[in-house]
């Protein structure tokens, strides 16, 4: 069976145009016919006059129904396991290539590194892989992804990240973030000369904060004075800026991630000039009372998770970010800095920016655009799929 023909999944003219012009995914909607293909499974991607577009990985319950592997055809199984150890083999030798100071990056960037609904991450001496999609659950291809990375990265520990929520959208049994191999699932990894802990086995997402690693850099470089971290998540920004500023205010609505953040800063304690002030609170009322009580920062640095999940929640998000850098705007002193980001796929640089500027507008600030930031080299974008350009981060000045 794993070395019969793949099945044919026929597609209509919008899809086949859409992977013709780089795309990667095939919607439910534009699927002709998938009768009888397995989930998970290898599949010819075919287009009009029954033209063969690639290779894919099929979802049967995915609104991503085809998630494509490259415009060649593989014919069987082991050649698609020969395909991941290849492809592997060159996102671990990109990343290190690109990364600098830091024992930690993500190894496989999913349709960025041509692993479509994987993701594969390095902290220290503990490797984690999180599936996205059912292809990639199957028992022989995960093992195939273990001994690439043990290959190539020498990794020992491994852990395998469960996200329930993504399981249960790509109908995958429940099951617990575990231990793969190794005896190992927390440690202590370095980003910019700068500790944290990590324990693969808790926390909110797979990724951590990597993608911000690059950034961090850049917001201690236009670092002073009185600074506030808002949604600062396990301090990533906050114990960067602590080296440089005379003090710093870190909120975060979660009690359990400023727990982290806290023990991180006694990693750091010795480089840090002034103790970090940990507030559990939402950010929205935060900054309403601190707006209200005339509190003013020399850099205030703005980190939200993702207002826009999709397109269908983009005017709310945009209300959000708006009332939250409107509000920031109005606390930064003259000559202060903002910091200011979205790690919303939906939400463009464009809408963005226009936010913005109708925020500086409201708040009757005169504000100039330093530098423009996205994510860090090891979540590399993939032109075609605008998805894979997921994260803005802009350095403001506001007079």
């Amino acid at each position: 069976m794993a070395n019969a023909s793949p099945q044919k999944v026929i597609i209509n003219e919008r899809a086949a145009a859409r992977l013709r012009g780089g795309h990667v995914w095939v919607y439910a909607s534009d699927v002709l016919n998938d009768a009888g293909v397995q989930p998970g499974a290898l599949v010819h991607v075919i287009g009009p006059k029954s033209k063969i577009l690639g290779s894919a990985i099929y979802s049967s319950s995915s609104q991503i129904r085809l998630r494509l592997l490259g415009r060649e055809a593989t014919n069987s199984e082991p050649e698609l396991m020969e395909l991941v150890r290849q492809r592997m083999a060159e996102a671990i030798a990109y990343r290190s290539r690109v990364v600098r100071d830091s024992d930690a990056c993500r190894l496989v960037f999913s349709e960025a590194d041509r692993l479509p609904g994987l993701i594969v991450d390095r902290y220290n001496d503990v490797h984690t892989f999180q599936v996205l999609t059912q292809a990639w659950d199957r028992p022989e291809r995960k093992q195939t992804i273990v001994t690439a990375l043990k290959e190539f990265a020498q990794a020992e520990n491994i852990v395998e990240r469960a996200d329930q929520r993504i399981r249960e959208l790509e109908q995958l049994p429940p099951m617990e973030s575990g231990l793969v191999c190794g005896g190992k699932s927390a440690t202590v990894f370095t980003m910019n000369d700068v500790k944290f802990h990590y324990d693969a086995l808790s926390g909110q997402k797979t990724g951590a904060f990597l993608d911000q690693r690059e950034n961090y850099v850049v917001a201690a470089k236009y670092a002073h004075g009185q600074a506030l971290d808002i949604c600062t998540y396990q301090g990533g920004f906050a114990l960067h800026l602590a080296r440089v500023c005379e003090s710093v205010t870190a909120v975060d609505i979660s009690r359990e991630v400023l727990e982290v953040a806290e023990q991180n800063e006694k990693l750091n304690a010795a480089a840090n000039r002034r103790e970090i002030e940990w507030i559990e609170a939402n950010a929205f009322d935060l900054l309403k009372d601190y707006a209200a009580a005339g509190r003013q920062y020399d850099i205030i640095v703005l980190d939200p998770p993702a207002f826009a999940k999709s397109k269908k929640h983009l005017t709310a998000a945009m209300r959000g970010y708006k009332e939250m850098n409107l509000r920031a705007l109005k606390m930064l002193k003259p000559g202060g800095v903002l910091v200011t980001c979205s790690c919303s796929s939906a939400v463009s640089e464009e809408d963005f920016l226009a936010m913005l500027t109708e925020a500086a507008q409201d708040a009757h600030r005169s504000v100039r655009l330093l530098e423009k930031h996205t994510q860090a080299k090891d979540h590399p974008m993939l032109l075609g799929v605008p998805e894979t350009y997921y994260l803005k981060c802009l350095v403001l000045a506001v007079a």
